[in-house]
């Protein structure tokens, strides 16, 4: 297994594409995963944290939908916006300092 830290920080930032395709921020960052966990060092464990975490902010977009009929929604998928787009960013840092990633409201999907 090798040290491959750059591929982390790119396995991290491969979520802003959703902001930039309107998908992608999900399945790039899968796709790198399951094709690398087993040959990089800590891709498995950081890989699972990523596919969390973009699963539980899927889920949580779905909730906040009906709730913009009452207005709650816009708050919330506007503080879902901003989590999405600065943690993959502060995780990438980390990354290529060999530190652990940590993601807010990741629902634990893949243990």
């Amino acid at each position: 297994m090798r040290q491959d830290n750059q591929l982390l920080v790119i396995t991290h930032l491969a979520q802003l594409l959703t902001f930039l395709t309107g998908f992608g921020g999900l399945i790039v960052p899968l796709v790198i995963w399951a094709t690398q966990k087993e040959n990089v060092y800590k891709m498995d464990e950081q890989g699972k944290h990523i596919v969390n975490f973009q699963l539980s902010m899927l889920v949580y977009t779905i909730i906040c939908i009906p709730l913009v009929l009452i207005l709650v929604g816009i708050f919330g998928l506007i503080i879902l916006g901003i989590i999405s787009f600065i943690f993959p960013i502060i995780n990438a840092i980390k990354a290529s300092h060999g530190e652990n990633p940590t993601y807010p409201l990741s629902l634990n999907f893949i243990s």
